[in-house]
């Protein structure tokens, strides 16, 4: 650290500092790169059809020769689940702790893509070299096992990016973060400090995950009948205080869910798990057992349309049929715009029969982010010199970005950054903004990656809120003569039967405007098909006032 800098040091968010989700930021030094994370996001309801979506890496493509590695903090998919499409165009190692990359391997087995990989686990307090960039795992606590922050040390100064986490003092594993490397950090000296900003807005300490266990203890004594949780899939820890719940009241268990089922066998495998023998049971050996000796832990806590939970909730699950008498534990958090969605699944829940616990009327869940106390905490123990929030929505960065001043980071120090933009540190200290790179969002849709734009999503959007209509129209080609039609056909738009005065209407708005045009602009399709289209846009918004998608199918004969 004491030779002179040649180069700036860039730290690049190309995505986690105006969403949740979609964590992926840059560290670029010369002509070398290191890559934090590569997550992907679920799609809000305004886009309609889309999967996933992921960060547009066409910086990290272009310079694909620079990049030295992607470290990741740890297996949640907000930070891993991009690395399939990434690492089709970037070929570099993946590092991460042992429970991570077991999690990714089986993702990118998926993909094909587990072989072309080059994995390197870690340990905390491990340390790897990539070109300038001295890199320590750190490990914190979290919602998931084997959760790490970095300590990156470059020749401009030192670097702490602290993934995910919270201050969990009992956490269930009983590995405590390791709260001496960050204060080491800070009494050497940090350059920055990137840090999660999820719960700035909450006061206080966010509660240890143990605290979840009264609550479940609580709800296994009074429940008569058989117990069914939904929680997340890699929330190892919640698994294994629902295990051990299960263990006490003499209750079996069995998983449901295809990523719920791969992710616990992945964690037993490797230690992180302790699941007593004759515990968990296949599905099918629970018709074996009184119901009350059942718990069955299971996906779809989001009310995803497709869950297991789901479709146990509207009786279409093959083998799980919702009774009275049965307890429905949802024990995760209700990650922003799926409030609707799991409101539905409760409901028809109830429905059935099921007496239903969830976030809101039960302490069944706690968050694995730290609230206000604990970030004031992080900044005191690092002393950061600059301060940048990520992970987390814009209001998120502002409530975090509050705190900085009250830790004695001076305001002119605290960058809020958008997607894309970078901040540059110069090899004297001094820090700036720069133009923001390419950036942007790529959407997910089945196996098409990036063909769904912002033009088809606007199309989408149009059929899901005014529907369409179709004109066919039948024509001699040489002649221009029609044939047969304007005949009209609609979806979403109105029901037919009940309207058909102006569909009627409609028609002979386009069987007046074919009178009317000359044999010259019959003859031009392009020119034809933009007529009708205009002619009966205008004739249906000055109707009843609605923009419904018009397609025009013209067939020449």
């Amino acid at each position: 650290m004491s030779e002179i800098p040649e180069h700036s040091l860039k730290i690049i968010p190309l995505g986690g500092v105006e969403e949740i989700g979609l964590n992926m930021t840059v560290l670029e030094y010369g002509d070398d790169i290191i890559v934090v994370d590569a997550g992907l996001m679920f799609p809000d309801e305004e886009m309609h059809g889309v999967d996933y979506v992921i960060a547009d890496t066409t910086y990290l493509r272009e310079r694909k020769d620079n990049v030295r590695a992607i470290l990741l903090t740890h297996g949640h998919e907000d930070h891993t689940g991009a690395l399939p499409y990434v690492l089709r165009d970037i070929t570099v190692p993946v590092y991460g702790t042992a429970l991570t990359i077991g999690l990714v391997h089986s993702k990118l087995r998926e993909h094909n893509l587990h072989e072309s990989t080059e994995f390197i686990v870690v340990k905390p307090r491990d340390v790897v070299q990539l070109g300038p960039f001295r890199v320590e795992f750190i490990r914190v606590t979290h919602s998931i096992v084997d959760g790490v922050a970095m300590g990156i040390e470059t020749p401009v100064g030192r670097v702490v990016h602290t993934g995910d986490f919270k201050l969990d003092p009992t956490p269930v594993d009983g590995e405590l973060m390791d709260f001496h490397k960050f204060t080491e950090y800070g009494e050497k000296g940090t350059l920055a400090l990137l840090s999660d900003s999820t719960n700035a807005e909450r006061g206080g300490f966010t509660f240890s995950e143990k605290e979840v266990r009264r609550g479940l203890d609580h709800i296994f004594a009074a429940a008569p009948g058989r117990i069914i949780i939904a929680t997340f899939a890699s929330n190892i820890h919640r698994i294994q205080q629902i295990v051990d719940a299960a263990v006490m009241c003499n209750r079996k268990v069995a998983l449901n869910g295809r990523s719920m089922i791969t992710n616990t066998q992945i964690a037993l495998d490797l230690g992180y798990l302790n699941i007593p023998g004759g515990t968990w049971l296949k599905l099918t050996d629970l018709d074996k057992l009184d119901d009350s000796e059942v718990v069955l832990i299971t996906t779809g806590s989001q009310g995803e349309p497709m869950s297991a939970l789901s479709r146990m909730a509207v009786d279409e699950h093959k083998q799980i049929k919702i009774k009275e008498g049965d307890t429905v534990i949802l024990s995760a958090k209700v990650i922003p715009g799926n409030e609707r969605a799991i409101g539905k699944v409760i409901n028809h829940l109830f429905r059935r029969g099921a007496i239903v616990h969830y976030e809101k009327v039960s302490d069944i869940h706690v968050s694995g982010h730290a609230s206000k106390e604990e970030l004031k905490l992080m900044m005191n123990m690092v002393k950061p010199q600059y301060f940048i929030p990520v992970h987390g929505e814009y209001r998120h960065l502002v409530y975090h970005s509050m705190l900085a001043p009250k830790c004695g980071i001076p305001k002119e120090n605290v960058f809020i950054l958008q997607d894309g933009e970078p901040v540059e540190f110069l090899p004297d200290g001094t820090a700036q903004r720069l133009e923001k790179v390419t950036c942007g969002r790529v959407f997910i849709d089945g196996k098409g990656v990036g063909d769904v734009g912002d033009v088809v999503l606007r199309d989408r959007r149009r059929l899901a809120s005014d529907g369409v209509i179709l004109i066919l129209l039948n024509m001699e080609k040489e002649s221009g003569k029609i044939i047969s039609g304007p005949d009209l056909v609609s979806r979403g738009f109105v029901y037919e039967d009940e309207s058909r005065d102006l569909l009627d209407a409609a028609r002979y708005e386009l069987e007046y405007a074919l009178m009317e045009m000359d044999s010259e602009l019959k003859s031009d399709m392009a020119m034809l098909q933009t007529k009708l289209r205009s002619v009966l846009k205008k004739f249906i918004y000055k109707s009843i006032e609605r923009t419904p998608m018009i397609l025009p199918i013209v067939m020449e004969l």
